[in-house]
């Protein structure tokens, strides 16, 4: 037996409605049923939304989620395409953090500003 969808839920900080939506996007597609018909998660499933949950809140959008998750269920012979997949988000990923970084300093600079010129009025 494993977990129901409100423990799930309650496990990953994820509302059941997003639960329902992943499972119904397809990237949910190894979800089992119970015999009532209420969504079985194993712990492998709770792996799976680790990783959606890493690839989403760092910019992958959900379709190509579920073009690798597709990929995943082809087997072996895909590897070097998940790979390309992997290689390609990890190099926006690092673009991404340099923008921020860029935008950090900037803040950076606006705080020693005006801690300097609070310092000046005191």
């Amino acid at each position: 037996m494993g977990y129901s969808i409100a423990e799930v839920a309650e496990k990953t900080h994820l509302t059941a409605h997003t639960l329902r939506y992943y499972e119904k996007e397809g990237l949910l597609p190894f979800v089992h049923r119970s015999d009532s018909g209420n969504r079985d998660f194993m712990d492998k499933d709770l792996e799976w939304l680790e990783l959606i949950c890493c690839l989403k809140k760092t910019g992958m959008p959900i379709k190509r989620i579920k073009e690798y998750i597709g990929l995943c269920l082809k087997g072996d012979e895909t590897l070097e395409v998940r790979r390309k997949i992997f290689l390609n988000h990890r190099e926006e990923v690092i673009n991404g953090i340099a923008d921020l970084q860029k935008n950090l300093d900037k803040i950076n600079c606006k705080i020693k500003y005006y801690d300097s010129a609070c310092d000046c009025e005191k």
